[in-house]
């Protein structure tokens, strides 16, 4: 990951992952220990499948937890509270010009995308071009087959 770049996040964003921080800290990690005793308690751990899978699975909880908490320390919460422009956190209606279709969309932060709930990052196509715009402006946004116009048609 590269430090420079901002790790953007909703408040639900922040919320979901300061839930998984939790739920590692506080029931995951406790069963990878008590899975790890229970393999010591088997014996000869050179030979012991158990005790390998258990440390695999601790270094791979730690290694999420250290994750989530370097990016719960450095992220920006995004709100999205100001409704005259479009950023991160802001639910958005726009028109595709060509279809004369309308589709709403709540932007969000990389991490947060999901396309199937229609939660599409900054850093998409259609996310950087209406980053700051204003709603009635006309956007241009590029794509593998040629530019296709945009209209925003609501900010909430």
């Amino acid at each position: 990951m590269k430090k420079e770049q901002a790790i953007l996040l909703t408040p639900q964003g922040y919320l979901d992952l300061e839930s998984e921080l939790n739920d590692l800290k506080l029931n995951k990690r406790p069963a990878v220990i008590e899975a790890l005793q229970e393999a010591r308690a088997l014996g000869d751990l050179s030979e012991n499948a158990e005790y390998d899978a258990a440390r695999n699975e601790q270094a791979q909880v730690e290694g999420r937890i250290k994750e989530l908490e370097y990016k719960l320390e450095h992220c920006i919460v995004m709100d999205g509270s100001d409704k005259n422009t479009v950023n991160v956190g802001s639910t958005v209606v726009i028109n595709y010009v060509e279809d004369d279709e309308e589709e709403e969309y709540k932007i969000v932060g990389s991490m947060e995308a999901d396309p199937f709930e229609n939660k599409i990052s900054n850093e998409s196509p259609i996310g950087k071009a209406i980053i700051g715009k204003k709603v009635g402006e006309l956007v241009s946004v590029p794509s593998p087959n040629g530019s296709y116009q945009i209209k925003i048609v609501n900010i909430a």
